[in-house]
């Protein structure tokens, strides 16, 4: 095995690691409907920065940007149509 190999298992355990992080925050907001926390804008600004790093990864072809970055951008996604959502309802 290569060391491209070896890389991209490191990028996978970052990937897996970062994006669990978005996890709770989605969990809590499901649960208890409170958006007040959620930053709209530090979220947005997050999304836009995820849609890059997917760019970037599909340039490189870096299998763990791709799919870091596609499982991101959809938590992150929801977490802005649920402040959205939920910041309405309040």
């Amino acid at each position: 095995m290569d060391n491209k190999f070896y890389i991209e298992i490191i990028g996978i355990i970052a990937a897996i690691l970062t994006t669990s992080g978005f996890i709770p925050q989605l969990y809590k907001t499901i649960k208890t409907k409170n958006v007040e926390g959620v930053s709209l804008t530090m979220f947005s600004v997050l999304f836009i920065g995820i849609l890059f790093w997917l760019v970037y990864g599909f340039l490189i072809d870096s299998f763990a940007i791709k799919i870091a970055n596609i499982f991101s951008g959809i938590i992150v996604f929801i977490l802005i149509v649920l402040r959205v959502l939920y910041n309405k309802k309040a």
